[in-house]
Protein backbone atom coordinates (compact mmCIF):
# COMPACT_ATOMS: atom_id res chain seq x y z
CA UNK A 1 0.00 0.00 0.00
CA UNK A 2 1.05 3.61 -0.57
CA UNK A 3 -0.03 6.79 1.16
CA UNK A 4 -1.38 9.75 -0.82
CA UNK A 5 -1.74 13.25 0.58
CA UNK A 6 -4.58 15.15 -1.12
CA UNK A 7 -3.99 18.91 -1.13
CA UNK A 8 -7.68 19.54 -1.87
CA UNK A 9 -8.77 17.96 1.42
CA UNK A 10 -5.49 18.16 3.38
CA UNK A 11 -5.96 14.51 4.29
CA UNK A 12 -4.12 11.22 3.73
CA UNK A 13 -5.48 7.98 2.28
CA UNK A 14 -3.88 4.63 1.47
CA UNK A 15 -4.25 2.97 -1.92
CA UNK A 16 -2.86 -0.16 -3.60
CA UNK A 17 0.23 0.50 -5.67
CA UNK A 18 -0.65 1.19 -9.31
CA UNK A 19 -3.93 2.99 -8.56
CA UNK A 20 -4.74 5.69 -11.12
CA UNK A 21 -5.57 9.28 -10.27
CA UNK A 22 -8.96 8.75 -11.91
CA UNK A 23 -9.71 5.93 -9.47
CA UNK A 24 -8.61 8.02 -6.49
CA UNK A 25 -10.56 11.21 -7.09
CA UNK A 26 -13.90 9.87 -5.88
CA UNK A 27 -12.28 8.64 -2.65
CA UNK A 28 -11.54 12.18 -1.52
CA UNK A 29 -14.50 14.23 -0.34
CA UNK A 30 -14.16 17.85 -1.42
CA UNK A 31 -16.30 20.31 -3.33
CA UNK A 32 -16.18 19.59 -7.05
CA UNK A 33 -18.29 22.26 -8.78
CA UNK A 34 -16.80 21.25 -12.14
CA UNK A 35 -15.45 17.93 -13.42
CA UNK A 36 -11.87 17.04 -12.45
CA UNK A 37 -9.77 16.80 -15.63
CA UNK A 38 -6.18 16.46 -14.39
CA UNK A 39 -3.97 16.60 -11.32
CA UNK A 40 -0.60 17.70 -10.05
CA UNK A 41 1.53 14.97 -8.54
CA UNK A 42 4.38 16.37 -6.45
CA UNK A 43 3.74 19.67 -8.27
CA UNK A 44 4.00 18.15 -11.77
CA UNK A 45 0.97 18.07 -14.08
CA UNK A 46 -0.29 14.57 -14.87
CA UNK A 47 -3.25 13.04 -16.67
CA UNK A 48 -5.89 11.17 -14.68
CA UNK A 49 -4.70 7.83 -16.10
CA UNK A 50 -1.37 8.33 -14.33
CA UNK A 51 -0.62 5.46 -11.94
CA UNK A 52 1.01 5.96 -8.55
CA UNK A 53 3.42 3.44 -7.05
CA UNK A 54 4.91 5.46 -4.18
CA UNK A 55 3.79 7.98 -1.57
CA UNK A 56 2.85 11.26 -3.31
CA UNK A 57 1.20 14.61 -2.85
CA UNK A 58 -1.77 15.07 -5.22
CA UNK A 59 -3.84 18.11 -6.13
CA UNK A 60 -6.88 17.47 -8.33
CA UNK A 61 -7.74 20.17 -10.90
CA UNK A 62 -10.70 21.28 -13.01
CA UNK A 63 -10.59 23.67 -15.96
CA UNK A 64 -10.61 26.76 -13.74
CA UNK A 65 -6.92 25.98 -13.10
CA UNK A 66 -4.54 26.94 -15.96
CA UNK A 67 -3.01 23.46 -15.94
CA UNK A 68 -6.45 21.84 -16.13
CA UNK A 69 -7.51 24.12 -18.98
CA UNK A 70 -4.39 23.21 -20.96
CA UNK A 71 -5.21 19.49 -20.60
CA UNK A 72 -8.79 20.14 -21.71
CA UNK A 73 -7.90 22.27 -24.75
CA UNK A 74 -5.17 19.86 -25.91
CA UNK A 75 -7.75 17.08 -25.83
CA UNK A 76 -10.09 19.25 -27.91
CA UNK A 77 -7.32 19.75 -30.48
CA UNK A 78 -7.11 15.97 -30.90
CA UNK A 79 -10.89 15.61 -31.01
CA UNK A 80 -11.13 18.23 -33.77
CA UNK A 81 -8.28 16.66 -35.72
CA UNK A 82 -9.74 13.15 -35.58
CA UNK A 83 -13.19 14.35 -36.64
CA UNK A 84 -11.75 16.41 -39.51
CA UNK A 85 -9.71 13.59 -41.05
CA UNK A 86 -12.66 11.23 -40.78
CA UNK A 87 -15.05 13.68 -42.46
CA UNK A 88 -12.43 14.70 -45.05
CA UNK A 89 -9.94 11.81 -45.44
CA UNK A 90 -6.57 13.17 -46.54
CA UNK A 91 -7.21 16.70 -45.28
CA UNK A 92 -4.57 18.78 -43.48
CA UNK A 93 -5.32 20.39 -40.12
CA UNK A 94 -3.31 23.20 -38.54
CA UNK A 95 -3.95 24.48 -35.01
CA UNK A 96 -2.61 28.00 -35.45
CA UNK A 97 -3.08 30.34 -32.50
CA UNK A 98 -5.46 31.60 -29.79
CA UNK A 99 -7.85 34.33 -30.94
CA UNK A 100 -11.30 35.66 -29.99
CA UNK A 101 -11.40 33.57 -26.78
CA UNK A 102 -10.86 30.39 -28.77
CA UNK A 103 -8.30 28.75 -31.09
CA UNK A 104 -8.02 29.30 -34.83
CA UNK A 105 -7.61 26.26 -37.04
CA UNK A 106 -6.94 25.88 -40.76
CA UNK A 107 -8.57 22.88 -42.45
CA UNK A 108 -7.33 22.23 -45.98
CA UNK A 109 -9.62 19.82 -47.79
CA UNK A 110 -8.05 17.30 -50.18
CA UNK A 111 -9.79 18.85 -53.22
CA UNK A 112 -8.49 22.33 -52.22
CA UNK A 113 -12.05 23.72 -52.25
CA UNK A 114 -13.10 26.47 -49.85
CA UNK A 115 -14.28 25.44 -46.40
CA UNK A 116 -18.04 26.05 -46.05
CA UNK A 117 -20.35 26.38 -43.03
CA UNK A 118 -21.83 23.01 -43.99
CA UNK A 119 -18.33 21.49 -43.78
CA UNK A 120 -17.91 22.87 -40.26
CA UNK A 121 -21.33 21.43 -39.32
CA UNK A 122 -20.19 17.99 -40.49
CA UNK A 123 -16.99 18.22 -38.43
CA UNK A 124 -18.99 19.33 -35.38
CA UNK A 125 -21.37 16.41 -35.82
CA UNK A 126 -18.53 13.89 -35.95
CA UNK A 127 -16.90 15.47 -32.87
CA UNK A 128 -20.16 15.03 -30.97
CA UNK A 129 -20.38 11.37 -32.00
CA UNK A 130 -16.87 10.70 -30.68
CA UNK A 131 -17.76 12.41 -27.39
CA UNK A 132 -21.01 10.43 -27.09
CA UNK A 133 -19.11 7.20 -27.76
CA UNK A 134 -16.74 8.15 -24.92
CA UNK A 135 -13.79 7.11 -27.06
CA UNK A 136 -10.68 6.72 -24.86
CA UNK A 137 -7.41 8.58 -25.23
CA UNK A 138 -4.35 6.38 -24.71
CA UNK A 139 -0.76 7.44 -24.04
CA UNK A 140 2.22 5.33 -25.10
CA UNK A 141 5.85 5.89 -24.13
CA UNK A 142 8.34 4.55 -26.68
CA UNK A 143 11.90 5.14 -27.83
CA UNK A 144 12.08 8.39 -29.77
CA UNK A 145 13.34 6.51 -32.85
CA UNK A 146 10.20 4.38 -32.80
CA UNK A 147 7.98 7.46 -32.39
CA UNK A 148 9.71 9.06 -35.38
CA UNK A 149 9.03 5.94 -37.45
CA UNK A 150 5.35 5.90 -36.41
CA UNK A 151 4.89 9.52 -37.43
CA UNK A 152 6.87 9.06 -40.64
CA UNK A 153 4.67 6.10 -41.58
CA UNK A 154 1.61 8.30 -40.99
CA UNK A 155 3.00 11.18 -43.06
CA UNK A 156 3.44 13.56 -40.09
CA UNK A 157 6.60 15.29 -41.31
CA UNK A 158 6.08 18.19 -38.88
CA UNK A 159 6.34 15.81 -35.92
CA UNK A 160 9.26 13.97 -37.49
CA UNK A 161 11.14 17.27 -37.89
CA UNK A 162 10.43 18.19 -34.26
CA UNK A 163 11.47 14.83 -32.76
CA UNK A 164 14.57 14.54 -34.95
CA UNK A 165 15.95 17.61 -33.16
CA UNK A 166 15.03 16.23 -29.73
CA UNK A 167 17.68 14.65 -27.53
CA UNK A 168 15.10 12.69 -25.54
CA UNK A 169 15.56 8.92 -25.33
CA UNK A 170 11.82 8.28 -24.91
CA UNK A 171 8.81 10.09 -26.37
CA UNK A 172 5.08 9.97 -25.62
CA UNK A 173 2.45 9.70 -28.31
CA UNK A 174 -1.33 9.42 -28.06
CA UNK A 175 -4.19 7.64 -29.76
CA UNK A 176 -7.88 8.51 -29.92
CA UNK A 177 -9.55 5.38 -31.22
CA UNK A 178 -7.39 4.34 -34.19
CA UNK A 179 -5.98 7.86 -34.77
CA UNK A 180 -2.41 8.58 -33.67
CA UNK A 181 -1.03 12.02 -32.76
CA UNK A 182 1.55 13.82 -30.63
CA UNK A 183 0.94 16.33 -27.83
CA UNK A 184 3.49 17.82 -25.50
CA UNK A 185 1.26 17.59 -22.42
CA UNK A 186 -1.33 15.31 -20.89
CA UNK A 187 -4.88 14.69 -22.16
CA UNK A 188 -8.17 13.74 -20.46
CA UNK A 189 -8.91 9.98 -20.13
CA UNK A 190 -11.79 9.82 -22.62
CA UNK A 191 -13.62 12.06 -25.08
CA UNK A 192 -16.64 11.94 -22.77
CA UNK A 193 -14.88 14.46 -20.52
CA UNK A 194 -15.19 17.06 -23.30
CA UNK A 195 -18.70 18.37 -22.73
CA UNK A 196 -18.32 22.13 -23.30
CA UNK A 197 -16.97 23.24 -26.69
CA UNK A 198 -18.05 24.30 -30.17
CA UNK A 199 -16.65 24.97 -33.62
CA UNK A 200 -17.73 27.74 -35.97
CA UNK A 201 -16.63 29.16 -39.33
CA UNK A 202 -14.03 31.86 -38.76
CA UNK A 203 -12.29 33.83 -41.51
CA UNK A 204 -10.99 31.10 -43.86
CA UNK A 205 -10.94 28.39 -41.23
CA UNK A 206 -12.50 27.16 -37.98
CA UNK A 207 -12.66 28.70 -34.53
CA UNK A 208 -12.48 26.05 -31.80
CA UNK A 209 -14.36 27.47 -28.84
CA UNK A 210 -13.51 26.39 -25.29
CA UNK A 211 -15.04 26.71 -21.80
CA UNK A 212 -14.95 29.99 -19.96
CA UNK A 213 -12.37 29.61 -17.21
CA UNK A 214 -14.51 31.47 -14.66
CA UNK A 215 -17.68 29.55 -15.54
CA UNK A 216 -16.69 26.30 -17.30
CA UNK A 217 -20.30 25.25 -17.83
CA UNK A 218 -20.47 27.88 -20.58
CA UNK A 219 -18.35 28.74 -23.61
CA UNK A 220 -15.93 31.60 -23.28
CA UNK A 221 -17.77 34.57 -24.86
CA UNK A 222 -16.77 35.24 -28.45
CA UNK A 223 -14.92 38.50 -29.02
CA UNK A 224 -14.12 39.59 -32.54
CA UNK A 225 -10.49 40.71 -32.92
CA UNK A 226 -9.95 41.58 -36.60
CA UNK A 227 -6.77 43.62 -36.08
CA UNK A 228 -5.21 40.96 -33.89
CA UNK A 229 -6.14 38.28 -36.43
CA UNK A 230 -4.53 40.28 -39.23
CA UNK A 231 -1.30 40.60 -37.22
CA UNK A 232 -1.23 36.82 -36.66
CA UNK A 233 -2.04 36.21 -40.32
CA UNK A 234 0.76 38.51 -41.48
CA UNK A 235 3.30 36.57 -39.39
CA UNK A 236 1.94 33.21 -40.55
CA UNK A 237 2.19 34.22 -44.21
CA UNK A 238 5.83 35.16 -43.74
CA UNK A 239 6.60 31.90 -41.91
CA UNK A 240 5.01 29.85 -44.69
CA UNK A 241 6.97 31.73 -47.37
CA UNK A 242 10.18 31.02 -45.46
CA UNK A 243 9.09 27.42 -44.73
CA UNK A 244 9.47 28.00 -41.01
CA UNK A 245 5.97 27.17 -39.80
CA UNK A 246 7.00 24.82 -36.99
CA UNK A 247 9.70 24.53 -34.37
CA UNK A 248 11.16 21.53 -36.20
CA UNK A 249 11.68 23.75 -39.27
CA UNK A 250 13.43 26.39 -37.17
CA UNK A 251 15.58 23.82 -35.36
CA UNK A 252 16.74 22.29 -38.64
CA UNK A 253 17.56 25.76 -39.99
CA UNK A 254 19.62 26.49 -36.86
CA UNK A 255 21.44 23.16 -37.05
CA UNK A 256 22.27 23.85 -40.70
CA UNK A 257 24.04 27.07 -39.72
CA UNK A 258 21.31 29.62 -40.47
CA UNK A 259 20.86 31.01 -36.94
CA UNK A 260 22.66 34.25 -37.79
CA UNK A 261 20.48 34.79 -40.86
CA UNK A 262 17.29 34.09 -38.89
CA UNK A 263 18.29 36.71 -36.31
CA UNK A 264 19.12 39.27 -39.00
CA UNK A 265 15.84 38.73 -40.83
CA UNK A 266 13.80 38.89 -37.60
CA UNK A 267 15.47 42.19 -36.69
CA UNK A 268 14.96 43.54 -40.22
CA UNK A 269 11.25 42.69 -40.15
CA UNK A 270 10.76 44.49 -36.85
CA UNK A 271 12.76 47.51 -37.99
CA UNK A 272 10.78 47.65 -41.23
CA UNK A 273 7.54 47.79 -39.26
CA UNK A 274 8.89 50.50 -36.93
CA UNK A 275 9.95 52.56 -39.95
CA UNK A 276 6.47 52.23 -41.45
CA UNK A 277 4.90 53.39 -38.18
CA UNK A 278 7.31 56.33 -37.93
CA UNK A 279 6.55 57.39 -41.51
CA UNK A 280 2.80 57.25 -40.82
CA UNK A 281 3.25 59.40 -37.71
CA UNK A 282 5.35 61.83 -39.74
CA UNK A 283 2.68 62.01 -42.47
CA UNK A 284 -0.11 62.63 -39.99
CA UNK A 285 1.90 65.20 -38.05
CA UNK A 286 2.04 67.36 -41.17
CA UNK A 287 -1.72 67.39 -41.85
CA UNK A 288 -3.99 70.38 -41.31
CA UNK A 289 -5.09 68.87 -37.95
CA UNK A 290 -1.72 67.46 -36.96
CA UNK A 291 -1.06 64.40 -34.84
CA UNK A 292 0.67 65.44 -31.61
CA UNK A 293 0.43 62.53 -29.17
CA UNK A 294 1.53 58.92 -29.73
CA UNK A 295 0.11 56.49 -27.17
CA UNK A 296 2.07 53.24 -26.77
CA UNK A 297 0.84 50.32 -24.69
CA UNK A 298 1.03 46.55 -24.39
CA UNK A 299 1.04 43.81 -21.75
CA UNK A 300 3.90 43.04 -19.39
CA UNK A 301 7.25 42.21 -21.04
CA UNK A 302 6.02 42.99 -24.54
CA UNK A 303 8.96 45.35 -25.11
CA UNK A 304 7.17 48.71 -24.84
CA UNK A 305 10.19 50.61 -23.52
CA UNK A 306 12.64 49.50 -26.21
CA UNK A 307 10.00 49.93 -28.91
CA UNK A 308 9.48 53.52 -27.75
CA UNK A 309 13.22 54.19 -27.97
CA UNK A 310 13.57 52.62 -31.41
CA UNK A 311 10.54 54.54 -32.64
CA UNK A 312 12.11 57.76 -31.34
CA UNK A 313 15.20 57.07 -33.46
CA UNK A 314 13.11 56.59 -36.60
CA UNK A 315 11.02 59.68 -35.87
CA UNK A 316 14.21 61.71 -35.64
CA UNK A 317 15.25 60.25 -38.99
CA UNK A 318 11.95 61.63 -40.34
CA UNK A 319 12.84 65.10 -39.05
CA UNK A 320 10.58 65.07 -35.99
CA UNK A 321 11.50 65.80 -32.38
CA UNK A 322 10.07 63.03 -30.15
CA UNK A 323 9.61 63.73 -26.43
CA UNK A 324 8.83 60.76 -24.15
CA UNK A 325 6.96 60.33 -20.90
CA UNK A 326 5.71 57.28 -19.00
CA UNK A 327 2.47 56.62 -17.18
CA UNK A 328 4.62 54.97 -14.47
CA UNK A 329 5.95 58.39 -13.43
CA UNK A 330 2.41 59.46 -12.56
CA UNK A 331 1.85 56.64 -10.09
CA UNK A 332 0.09 57.79 -6.95
CA UNK A 333 2.21 57.59 -3.80
CA UNK A 334 2.54 54.05 -2.50
CA UNK A 335 0.17 54.53 0.44
CA UNK A 336 -2.57 55.67 -1.97
CA UNK A 337 -2.21 52.68 -4.29
CA UNK A 338 -5.36 50.52 -4.71
CA UNK A 339 -5.22 47.12 -3.08
CA UNK A 340 -6.20 43.61 -4.09
CA UNK A 341 -8.66 41.56 -1.99
CA UNK A 342 -5.73 39.96 -0.13
CA UNK A 343 -4.48 43.40 0.94
CA UNK A 344 -1.48 43.56 -1.41
CA UNK A 345 -0.96 46.51 -3.73
CA UNK A 346 -2.71 46.39 -7.11
CA UNK A 347 0.02 48.08 -9.17
CA UNK A 348 -1.78 47.43 -12.47
CA UNK A 349 -5.06 49.12 -11.53
CA UNK A 350 -5.89 52.21 -13.63
CA UNK A 351 -6.28 54.23 -10.42
CA UNK A 352 -2.65 53.48 -9.59
CA UNK A 353 -1.98 56.31 -12.07
CA UNK A 354 -2.93 59.90 -11.25
CA UNK A 355 -4.62 60.11 -14.65
CA UNK A 356 -6.30 63.45 -13.97
CA UNK A 357 -2.95 65.12 -13.28
CA UNK A 358 -1.29 63.37 -16.23
CA UNK A 359 -3.99 64.46 -18.66
CA UNK A 360 -3.86 68.01 -17.33
CA UNK A 361 -0.10 68.07 -17.94
CA UNK A 362 -0.47 66.69 -21.48
CA UNK A 363 -3.11 69.30 -22.30
CA UNK A 364 -0.80 72.02 -21.01
CA UNK A 365 2.02 70.67 -23.21
CA UNK A 366 -0.28 70.70 -26.24
CA UNK A 367 -1.04 74.38 -25.51
CA UNK A 368 2.70 75.05 -25.80
CA UNK A 369 3.36 75.43 -22.08
CA UNK A 370 6.58 74.34 -20.42
CA UNK A 371 5.58 71.57 -18.00
CA UNK A 372 7.63 70.08 -15.17
CA UNK A 373 6.88 66.35 -15.10
CA UNK A 374 7.37 63.98 -12.17
CA UNK A 375 9.63 60.96 -11.83
CA UNK A 376 8.40 58.12 -9.66
CA UNK A 377 10.88 56.88 -7.06
CA UNK A 378 10.24 53.16 -6.81
CA UNK A 379 12.46 52.90 -3.73
CA UNK A 380 10.60 55.47 -1.62
CA UNK A 381 7.25 54.85 -3.33
CA UNK A 382 6.72 58.56 -3.96
CA UNK A 383 6.33 60.85 -6.95
CA UNK A 384 9.15 63.38 -7.13
CA UNK A 385 9.85 66.52 -9.13
CA UNK A 386 13.55 66.58 -10.01
CA UNK A 387 13.64 69.34 -12.61
CA UNK A 388 12.59 67.34 -15.69
CA UNK A 389 10.64 69.56 -18.11
CA UNK A 390 8.80 68.91 -21.38
CA UNK A 391 8.17 71.78 -23.77
CA UNK A 392 6.62 70.87 -27.11
CA UNK A 393 7.97 73.20 -29.78
CA UNK A 394 6.95 73.00 -33.47
CA UNK A 395 8.01 69.65 -34.92
CA UNK A 396 7.69 67.85 -31.55
CA UNK A 397 5.68 64.68 -31.05
CA UNK A 398 4.85 63.47 -27.54
CA UNK A 399 5.28 59.74 -26.92
CA UNK A 400 3.29 58.42 -23.95
CA UNK A 401 4.28 54.88 -22.94
CA UNK A 402 2.68 52.63 -20.33
CA UNK A 403 0.17 49.85 -19.73
CA UNK A 404 -2.71 52.35 -19.44
CA UNK A 405 -1.78 54.53 -22.40
CA UNK A 406 -4.78 53.38 -24.49
CA UNK A 407 -7.29 53.59 -21.64
CA UNK A 408 -9.80 56.25 -22.82
CA UNK A 409 -9.90 57.74 -19.33
CA UNK A 410 -6.30 58.88 -19.71
CA UNK A 411 -6.79 61.13 -22.74
CA UNK A 412 -10.56 61.61 -23.14
CA UNK A 413 -10.19 65.42 -23.25
CA UNK A 414 -7.68 65.27 -26.11
CA UNK A 415 -8.99 65.44 -29.67
CA UNK A 416 -8.89 62.01 -31.35
CA UNK A 417 -7.28 63.45 -34.50
CA UNK A 418 -4.31 64.51 -32.35
CA UNK A 419 -3.69 60.94 -31.10
CA UNK A 420 -2.06 57.89 -32.67
CA UNK A 421 -2.48 54.63 -30.73
CA UNK A 422 0.00 51.74 -30.87
CA UNK A 423 -0.57 48.33 -29.24
CA UNK A 424 2.44 46.05 -28.80
CA UNK A 425 2.04 42.33 -28.19
CA UNK A 426 4.09 39.17 -28.52
CA UNK A 427 2.03 36.96 -30.81
CA UNK A 428 4.02 33.79 -31.37
CA UNK A 429 3.10 32.67 -34.88
CA UNK A 430 5.20 29.52 -35.15
CA UNK A 431 3.91 26.23 -33.67
CA UNK A 432 5.59 23.21 -32.12
CA UNK A 433 3.98 21.15 -34.88
CA UNK A 434 0.74 21.29 -36.87
CA UNK A 435 -1.41 20.35 -33.86
CA UNK A 436 0.45 22.07 -30.98
CA UNK A 437 0.22 25.85 -30.99
CA UNK A 438 2.38 27.81 -28.54
CA UNK A 439 0.65 29.89 -25.82
CA UNK A 440 1.21 33.54 -26.71
CA UNK A 441 1.99 34.47 -23.10
CA UNK A 442 4.84 31.99 -22.64
CA UNK A 443 7.52 34.13 -24.27
CA UNK A 444 6.47 37.13 -22.17
CA UNK A 445 6.64 35.05 -18.99
CA UNK A 446 10.09 33.74 -19.92
CA UNK A 447 11.25 37.27 -20.77
CA UNK A 448 10.00 38.51 -17.41
CA UNK A 449 11.63 35.66 -15.47
CA UNK A 450 15.00 36.27 -17.14
CA UNK A 451 14.85 40.06 -16.77
CA UNK A 452 13.69 39.96 -13.13
CA UNK A 453 16.41 37.49 -12.22
CA UNK A 454 19.20 39.36 -14.04
CA UNK A 455 18.21 42.63 -12.35
CA UNK A 456 18.09 40.96 -8.94
CA UNK A 457 14.46 42.08 -8.58
CA UNK A 458 12.77 38.68 -8.18
CA UNK A 459 13.61 35.01 -8.21
CA UNK A 460 12.01 32.76 -10.80
CA UNK A 461 9.70 31.46 -8.10
CA UNK A 462 8.54 34.99 -7.27
CA UNK A 463 8.03 35.93 -10.94
CA UNK A 464 5.93 32.81 -11.50
CA UNK A 465 3.98 33.49 -8.31
CA UNK A 466 3.09 37.01 -9.50
CA UNK A 467 2.16 35.98 -13.04
CA UNK A 468 -1.53 35.04 -12.49
CA UNK A 469 -2.24 38.51 -11.04
CA UNK A 470 -0.31 40.12 -13.90
CA UNK A 471 -2.35 38.18 -16.46
CA UNK A 472 -5.64 39.02 -14.75
CA UNK A 473 -4.73 42.71 -14.70
CA UNK A 474 -3.90 42.57 -18.41
CA UNK A 475 -7.36 41.17 -19.17
CA UNK A 476 -8.96 43.81 -16.94
CA UNK A 477 -6.99 46.91 -17.95
CA UNK A 478 -5.03 46.38 -21.18
CA UNK A 479 -6.61 43.93 -23.63
CA UNK A 480 -10.05 45.62 -23.64
CA UNK A 481 -8.45 48.47 -25.63
CA UNK A 482 -6.31 46.34 -27.95
CA UNK A 483 -8.61 46.60 -30.96
CA UNK A 484 -8.90 50.41 -30.60
CA UNK A 485 -5.27 50.81 -31.68
CA UNK A 486 -4.42 52.49 -34.99
CA UNK A 487 -1.63 49.98 -35.48
CA UNK A 488 -0.40 46.80 -33.81
CA UNK A 489 3.23 45.77 -33.49
CA UNK A 490 4.26 42.15 -32.95
CA UNK A 491 7.37 42.00 -30.79
CA UNK A 492 7.63 38.18 -30.94
CA UNK A 493 10.90 36.92 -32.35
CA UNK A 494 11.13 33.83 -34.54
CA UNK A 495 14.20 32.45 -32.73
CA UNK A 496 13.29 33.95 -29.37
CA UNK A 497 12.76 30.70 -27.45
CA UNK A 498 16.01 29.32 -28.88
CA UNK A 499 17.86 32.38 -27.54
CA UNK A 500 16.01 32.48 -24.21
CA UNK A 501 16.69 28.78 -23.54
CA UNK A 502 20.33 29.27 -22.46
CA UNK A 503 19.29 32.06 -20.08
CA UNK A 504 16.09 30.56 -18.72
CA UNK A 505 17.12 26.95 -18.05
CA UNK A 506 19.40 27.55 -15.05
CA UNK A 507 17.01 30.15 -13.62
CA UNK A 508 13.98 27.83 -13.86
CA UNK A 509 16.02 24.94 -12.46
CA UNK A 510 16.49 26.97 -9.28
CA UNK A 511 12.78 26.75 -8.37
CA UNK A 512 12.41 24.30 -5.44
CA UNK A 513 10.46 21.13 -6.18
CA UNK A 514 8.46 21.42 -2.96
CA UNK A 515 6.71 24.71 -3.83
CA UNK A 516 3.58 25.24 -5.98
CA UNK A 517 5.54 27.34 -8.51
CA UNK A 518 7.60 24.30 -9.45
CA UNK A 519 4.70 23.08 -11.59
CA UNK A 520 5.02 26.05 -13.95
CA UNK A 521 8.82 25.98 -13.86
CA UNK A 522 8.75 22.29 -14.80
CA UNK A 523 6.33 22.96 -17.66
CA UNK A 524 8.45 25.81 -19.03
CA UNK A 525 11.65 23.78 -18.77
CA UNK A 526 10.07 20.93 -20.71
CA UNK A 527 8.71 23.39 -23.27
CA UNK A 528 11.93 25.31 -24.03
CA UNK A 529 13.77 22.00 -24.33
CA UNK A 530 12.10 21.57 -27.72
CA UNK A 531 14.16 24.46 -29.10
CA UNK A 532 17.72 24.07 -30.36
CA UNK A 533 19.64 26.69 -28.33
CA UNK A 534 21.17 29.74 -30.00
CA UNK A 535 23.76 31.93 -28.23
CA UNK A 536 22.82 35.58 -27.93
CA UNK A 537 26.10 37.06 -29.19
CA UNK A 538 24.57 38.07 -32.52
CA UNK A 539 21.49 39.72 -31.00
CA UNK A 540 22.19 43.42 -31.69
CA UNK A 541 22.36 45.90 -28.79
CA UNK A 542 19.27 47.72 -30.11
CA UNK A 543 17.15 44.54 -30.21
CA UNK A 544 13.92 44.35 -28.23
CA UNK A 545 15.27 41.15 -26.69
CA UNK A 546 18.13 43.10 -25.10
CA UNK A 547 15.59 44.72 -22.76
CA UNK A 548 15.32 41.29 -21.12
CA UNK A 549 18.67 39.64 -21.79
CA UNK A 550 20.78 42.68 -20.90
CA UNK A 551 23.42 44.32 -23.06
CA UNK A 552 21.15 46.96 -24.61
CA UNK A 553 22.66 50.16 -25.96
CA UNK A 554 19.56 52.05 -24.76
CA UNK A 555 19.39 53.63 -21.32
CA UNK A 556 16.45 52.44 -19.23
Amino acid sequence: MMQVYCKNTKTYKKFPEGTTLEQMVSEFDFEKPYPIVSAKVNNVSQGLRFRLYHNKDVEFLDVTAPSGMRVYTRSLYFLLYKAAIEVFPGCEVYMEHPISRGYFCHLHKPDKSELTPEDVDRVRGRMREIVEQNTPFHRYEVHTDKAIKIFKDNGYEDKVMLLETSDEVYTDYYTLGDTVDYYYGRLVPTAGYLTVWDVQPFHNGILLRVPDRKNPTQLAPFKDQPKTFEMFDESLRWNIIQRLSNVGDVNHAILSGKASELIQVAEALQEKKIVQIAEEIDRRSRQENPLKVVLITGPSSSGKTTFCKRLSVQLKACGLLPMSMSTDDYFVNREDTPRLPDGSYDFDNFDTVDHAKMQADILAMLRGEDVQVPEFNFVTGKREYNGKHIHLVPGCVLLVEGIHALNPGLTDQIDDCSKYKIFINTLTSTSLDNHNCIPTSDNRLLRRIVRDYNKGAFTARQSIQQWPNVRQSEHDWIYPYQETADVMFNSAYLVEFAVLRNHAEPILASVPKNCPEYSEAHRLLKFIHYFTPVPDQEIPPTSLLREFLGGSSFKY
